[in-house]
């Protein structure tokens, strides 16, 4: 194996990982940020109340980009076995 193509197989996989945690990050963030704009317009500062909602949101996006996820991950793998089956 060459140090060119350990560094792509580096670049794909933190590239699948990004790929595949953004919507829950995404989600996560903005359900974020509007429970603490409605804090900030209600002057509520409980700092415990936007862990429900972020778990909540974080597995409905987690069941609704599920399937998905796991095409990306199950392409990546195959394209790892196939690129070392080359060697």
């Amino acid at each position: 194996m060459t140090p060119d193509l350990a560094v792509n197989i580096a670049r794909k996989a933190i590239e699948t990982i990004l790929l595949c945690a953004a919507p829950m990050l995404l989600s996560g963030m903005i359900i974020g940020l509007v429970i603490s704009i409605l804090q900030a317009a209600t002057q509520v500062n409980e700092q415990t109340l936007t862990f429900i909602p972020k778990i909540v949101v974080v597995f409905l996006t987690l069941l609704l980009f599920g399937p998905w996820i796991i095409k990306i991950l199950t392409v990546f793998s195959l394209g790892i076995f196939e690129t070392l089956a080359t060697f």
